[in-house]
């Protein structure tokens, strides 16, 4: 492992998306941790799976990724989380199934004793649907380092959000990431702002309401083939996104989300964290899936244009 790697989990959701041409191994959390390990970090993947076929599965596709599944617990009674896609009118609609594994987490003494030596976490609104799930959640988040960054990915899925827990979970962030059309929501749940814009002006103004109002230092808005909108306290910055051909935009903002705590990680400037989301989002939405095959050549070239942009 390299020196410099750092300990990033993703804490949450792993499933399947059933989809009508057959199923893909995703879930932010786990996408998140994958690239982590890709840029050369520890990543691991802190979720639950049922003792079933799925799980087995699930086991094995992991297998071929450099992220750390042995934190993956098992459960005996409820099956692997799944969600089954299908197309109406060629608009996809989801259902995600529930009760399912990750339902339960488990804030066991392995996972207290990862939360202690964790860089990084990021984490989500979905896999705090439920309880148990949320407890362990909070309780994993609570037992990190003060100079752990915990990185708050919204991801908002109908109907598993509400006011109380995005409050509770942007206390418990060092970094927010959410997109364009998640801010206008936000906000309004939180009563900060009614009809607010997704237009770059009124994202940068709702950032800093939500600065003046939350503990996070960095908040981060995505706007798919547009770019992305980073801000602070003190500065902000605007990229305008990498020109690619999409084959699907499954996992590019997860991919996203790994590229720049990596940066953040290593103390770069919002320019840098920007052009890395960016490049490496780009490229996943560039492939088929949220964890597409990436050889050495392409990561090398990657971070050398990266590097570049400095």
């Amino acid at each position: 492992m390299n020196q410099d790697a750092k300990l990033i989990v993703g804490l949450g959701e792993l499933l399947w998306d059933l989809l009508p041409g057959g199923k893909q191994l995703g879930g932010a959390p786990a996408n998140f941790a994958v690239m982590s390990a890709r840029l050369g970090n520890h990543g691991v993947i802190a979720s639950r799976i049922g003792r079933d076929a799925l799980g087995d599965e699930a086991r094995a596709v992991l297998a071929s990724f450099p992220a750390d599944n042995k934190f993956l617990q098992q459960d005996d009674e409820h099956a692997t989380g799944s969600v089954s896609v299908t197309l109406k009118d060629g608009q996809p609609e989801y259902v995600i199934h529930e009760p399912v594994a990750w339902d339960f987490l488990d804030y066991s003494p392995a996972w207290a004793d990862l939360s202690r030596r964790a860089d990084a976490v990021c984490f989500g609104t979905l896999a705090q649907r439920h309880e148990v799930s949320r407890t362990a959640i909070r309780s994993f988040l609570q037992g990190t380092s003060g100079q752990c960054v915990r990185i708050f990915d919204v991801n908002l899925r109908t109907p598993f959000y509400h006011a109380k827990l995005l409050e509770d979970s942007l206390q418990l962030a060092t970094i927010v990431k959410l997109n364009e059309i998640e801010m206008p929501i936000v906000m309004s749940l939180l009563g900060l702002t009614q009809n607010a814009g997704s237009d770059e002006e009124s994202l940068l103004r709702c950032a800093r309401l939500l600065l003046d109002k939350f503990p996070p230092q960095l908040i981060c808005i995505t706007m798919g083939s547009q770019g992305s909108l980073l801000v602070t306290r003190e500065a902000h910055h605007r990229h305008h996104g990498i020109q690619t051909k999409v084959a699907d935009t499954v996992g590019a903002g997860d991919a996203f989300t790994a590229a720049l705590v990596h940066a953040y990680l290593r103390k770069a400037s919002l320019a840098l964290l920007n052009e890395a989301g960016n490049r490496w989002g780009s490229w996943v939405a560039s492939q088929k899936g949220a964890m597409p095959m990436l050889s050495e050549e392409t990561r090398v070239e990657i971070e050398g244009r990266i590097q570049q942009a400095q």
